[in-house]
């Protein structure tokens, strides 16, 4: 076999690889530089929160179309989890809890909703489908809205940057300066549910984050540069998509699963190589306190 057929013609000659490959690029570009900021603020947990607190609207949005609609399941999921993120933000604030045990509450019960409303109504399969994607089944109208919700997620980004990093590094001078830092938090929160929402043909719901947590991690060790975090986000998404879908076609695998496994991989190879990973800081370390 040459490096022809291993590495082109999965994707020159089927039409699924294509789209697939499309899909999974156009959700890195998207997913990634939100991800960045969930790292930034601390939020990576929420992150994960979210993804299943997503779930009964997809799964309703599911049922209702009688398949995987992409547009109804879109449509469900984000209304459910910007339910969820409202309801917790508004109990962190009114009660003792912290937002992040608000959250891990309501995607609990999200979760078991969501899972309940597939088992009730559909099959066992159904319900695969919608935990953890069918990224080779991605049509031409699922392409269409993955990479529009990217665009809107780059352009929106460029707009609130300034205040998003102002809002994510220093809260009390936004306060301070009455800058609004709830009202673009909401704008960010919107971002990764829809970010969520564009994962769920891929990756399902179980592994929809994976795509914005790794490849943050993985930036957040080679460069501490905003921009260039974002970037290398980004990009290291996409490789992982490539890289995951093509292991996943020569040796048969689930291509969802195996995508994340690559970015896992590439996370792990990062802790060891990057300039900010446990060798340099162990090198510093032992140059610091050893001599």
């Amino acid at each position: 076999m040459t490096l022809w057929d291993m590495v082109a013609a999965p994707f020159i000659d089927y039409g699924f690889m294509r789209h697939a490959l499309v899909g999974t690029i156009a959700l890195g570009l998207g997913s990634g530089p939100v991800g960045v900021f969930l790292l930034l603020r601390r939020m990576s947990l929420v992150g994960d929160a979210m993804s299943h607190a997503v779930l009964p609207g997809a799964a309703i949005g599911y049922l209702v179309a009688g398949g995987l609609s992409l547009t109804a399941m879109g449509i469900g999921g984000t209304i459910a989890g910007l339910s969820v993120a409202l309801l917790s933000g508004l109990t962190s604030r009114r009660s003792r809890l912290e937002e992040d045990a608000s959250f891990a509450c309501f995607y609990l019960t999200s979760l078991a909703l969501g899972v309940l409303i597939v088992s009730l109504r559909g099959s066992n399969i159904d319900l695969l489908h919608v935990l953890f994607g069918t990224i080779l089944a991605i049509d031409f109208h699922a392409l269409l809205l993955m990479g529009g919700i990217s665009t809107a997620t780059l352009f929106t980004l460029a707009i609130i940057w300034r205040p998003l990093i102002t809002e994510c590094f220093d809260p009390d001078f936004m306060q301070a300066i009455r800058g609004r830092g709830a009202f673009y938090h909401l704008i960010f929160l919107l971002l990764v549910v829809l970010n969520l929402i564009a994962g769920f043909e891929a990756l399902g719901t179980l592994m929809a984050v994976g795509m914005m947590m790794l490849p943050a991690a993985i930036a957040r060790l080679w460069t501490q540069n905003l921009i260039a975090m974002t970037m290398t986000a980004a990009v290291t998404a996409a490789i992982s998509g490539f890289i995951g879908l093509l292991v996943s076609f020569h040796i048969g695998l689930a291509s969802g699963p195996t995508i994340i496994l690559t970015a896992s991989i590439l996370y792990g190879l990062s802790l060891f190589l990057a300039p900010c990973g446990v060798l340099q800081k162990t090198t510093i370390s032992f140059r610091k306190y050893g001599s």
